[in-house]
């Protein structure tokens, strides 16, 4: 076999959304673009603010010796410092640039917090559903990985986390608003959390970390608020990017914030410091930094988004779908009536593509990503409708 039996199994475990978007891709050819309904993908459409493209374009105009070249493997202080001074006002905590480190992304800081936590065979919480790629981020540096449950209102459920708890667990990952369900994890369950790690880990006799992965924090609706997670737990790692917020997920870039408070500090952020060089990201994209730098708070128009959820949360439940109303990012995960893979397969017959949410650890739903063009959306309603009305036809 030309490449290695755990990367073959992997593929197959992760090809719901590829699977949808290449045959998104069929169906586009076949039809034409306009006929095709595509929420298969967490691509955002909107521009990045113009802002954006003016300090990118100055960046790049100005004359500056080294300006590509490399710089410490944490990432420009200046750059960390701006990051810094934000983050402690939006935490209402004192955060240093040295507890930041810029990343290639929030996929990769969240392997490099991995890659500096893990030994082998220690274990991280997942919580369900979860973004696919945390099964192969955690595998990728010797853990594995303990799926808990959330609520039928996917809400933290405290007991489960609890009995989940080992002398293995090292880390817990949580993702809020959440990818598929967009659900925001109140402030009550977060302080919850907090005082369950703190006090499992006083049982164990060991650090265990609360991981969060926030790409999509920015992106919240109707007033929701976001706790922060310095305030809850001491031990707390933020990894996030500028993807979502500033619709630039092909650019890479994001960062690692370690809660001030975090032991043993100075250990934690020289292990990914030298875990950011070493798994060969080497440091996060010199010109996205210089650009973020004068970006922070900066996000795209977020009311666009909360148009789209609305428009299309009030079509599909006149119409009988049963979903949880989503707070924040750009996903809806209703319930499948039937087989999640066979309901998919329905929606397609209509030229509408949603990934099934056996892709997500949670058969029985499906995923709809709303970052699309409004147009899209009304133009896949009578589809949907179609559908509906052959499973629910009360």
């Amino acid at each position: 076999m030309a490449i290695s039996k755990q990367i073959k199994e992997w593929m197959k475990q992760s090809s719901w959304i590829r699977k949808m978007f290449e045959e998104g891709a069929a169906l586009k050819a076949r039809y034409g673009e306009e006929n095709v309904y595509d929420f298969s993908l967490g691509n955002p459409d909107l521009e990045p603010p113009i802002i954006f493209s003016e300090k990118l374009k100055n960046i790049v105009d100005e004359r500056q010796t080294g300006k590509h070249g490399y710089m410490p493997n944490a990432g420009y202080p200046e750059t960390r410092k701006a990051v810094a001074g934000y983050l402690s006002q939006e935490h209402q905590v004192e955060i240093s640039e040295k507890q930041v480190i810029m990343t290639c992304g929030a996929g990769g800081g969240l392997n490099v917090v991995l890659k500096t936590l893990l030994n082998p065979g220690e274990e991280i919480i997942m919580l369900v559903p979860y973004f696919v790629e945390y099964l192969f981020y955690v595998s990728n540096h010797g853990g594995s990985c303990k799926l808990v449950k959330t609520r039928d209102d996917f809400s933290l459920d405290i007991l489960e986390i609890e009995k989940a708890i080992s002398l293995k667990t090292k880390a817990i990952i949580v993702n809020s608003p959440n990818n598929p369900t967009g659900r925001v994890y109140d402030e009550g369950s977060m302080r919850e959390l907090g005082e369950l790690l703190r006090k499992k880990g006083s049982e164990v006799g060991r650090d265990i970390y609360l991981i969060s992965d926030e790409p999509y924090s920015k992106i919240i609706y109707d007033g929701i608020h976001l706790p922060g997670i310095f305030g809850v737990y001491e031990n707390s790692i933020l990894v996030t990017s500028y993807s979502k917020e500033l619709s630039i997920p092909g650019e890479r870039i994001g960062f690692i914030a370690v809660n001030p408070k975090a032991q043993p500090l100075e250990d934690l952020i020289e292990g990914m410091v030298f875990c950011n060089r070493t798994l060969g990201f080497v440091n996060a994209p010199a010109l996205m930094q210089r650009v973020i730098e004068h970006l922070q708070g900066i996000t795209v128009d977020v009311t666009v988004y909360q148009r789209r959820r609305d428009l299309l949360c009030e079509n599909l439940a006149s119409f009988g779908y049963r979903f949880i109303k989503p707070e924040g990012a750009f996903y809806l995960f209703p319930q499948a009536p039937v087989d999640d893979v066979a309901f998919v397969q329905e929606l397609q017959t209509k030229n509408i593509l949603t990934v099934p949410g056996q892709g997500f650890g949670m058969p029985g739903f499906f995923r709809i990503a709303f970052c699309v063009n409004e147009e899209v959306i009304k133009n896949s309603l009578q589809g949907f409708k179609q559908v509906a009305d052959k499973y629910f036809p009360y």
